[in-house]
């Protein structure tokens, strides 16, 4: 049974225009057959065709789930853009049919893209959620600095993920940022854990994922010194979207 999504299906039982299309021009829907409907914020309904029309088509619902496959937890990924736009897309998609419940982009002292178009990916996630089933979709947040991030968002456990493993300043960072990094705190940053370690089932999670060319080490401590936990996602090391993608999976099968 195909699935679509009608975002207010309270106002009336019309398929949006583009769903109407391709249910009677693509799928050859007509009258009685049987659809699954969501809205994207948790119901999930069973219904039939009641007019077959490509710009409204009508539909009359038979049967309503509501908390549709609602996790025992919540998931907030921050990411880096990427430098090749596809590459975040697919980060995206996958997370979506996972199971996340926010995605941010964020711009950090290294990213290399610091522009996203966020039409296209709101219709990677509607067509990701309807692949996978889903009656929850994830909220895409505006493009953000790394630094507005961490003021305006908060959760029960704080993760950043990072690829650091020596005190010693990268050959990249600035003399500025090497005299002004705290020595102190260097223990706190390369004492990394690994992440299905330290997540606790039924949490609010949030995970900071750094741009191809990683946090920087500033970065790094203003998460700490704000509760954020420094975390390893393996010995490899990953590409953006890929750690984005295992830090999604660990977090969900930890709660299965």
């Amino acid at each position: 049974m195909t699935l679509f999504y009608v975002p207010n299906i309270v106002s009336g039982n019309v398929l949006p225009e583009e769903e109407s299309l391709h249910a009677v021009k693509v799928l050859r829907l007509t009258i009685g057959d049987k659809i699954g409907v969501v809205d994207g914020i948790g119901s999930y309904h069973i219904a039939k065709i009641t007019v077959p029309h490509h710009k409204h088509c009508g539909f009359e619902i038979v049967e309503s789930q509501y908390d549709y496959g609602k996790r025992n937890y919540k998931l907030h990924i921050a990411i880096a853009p990427t430098k090749n736009i596809e590459r975040l897309e697919w980060f995206i998609e996958k997370a979506t049919e996972i199971g996340i419940d926010e995605i941010t982009p964020i711009v950090c002292r290294y990213s290399e893209r610091k522009n996203i178009k966020e039409e296209r990916l709101e219709k990677i996630i509607v067509s990701a959620s309807k692949q996978s089933v889903k009656a929850f979709f994830p909220k895409l947040n505006p493009l953000c600095t790394f630094d507005e991030f961490l003021v305006k968002f908060n959760a029960s456990q704080k993760f950043i993920a990072h690829c650091y493993t020596s005190p010693l300043p990268s050959p990249e960072e600035s003399e500025t940022t090497k005299n002004e990094f705290n020595i102190n705190n260097q223990n706190s940053i390369f004492n990394r854990i690994l992440l299905k370690d330290e997540i606790s089932k039924s949490a609010n999670i949030l995970i900071l994922i750094g741009p191809e060319g990683d946090f920087s080490l500033e970065e790094v401590e203003k998460a700490i010194s704000m509760n954020y936990l420094p975390i390893s996602l393996g010995e490899s090391r990953l590409r953006t979207e890929t750690a984005g993608v295992v830090a999604c999976t660990t977090v969900a099968i930890v709660n299965q």
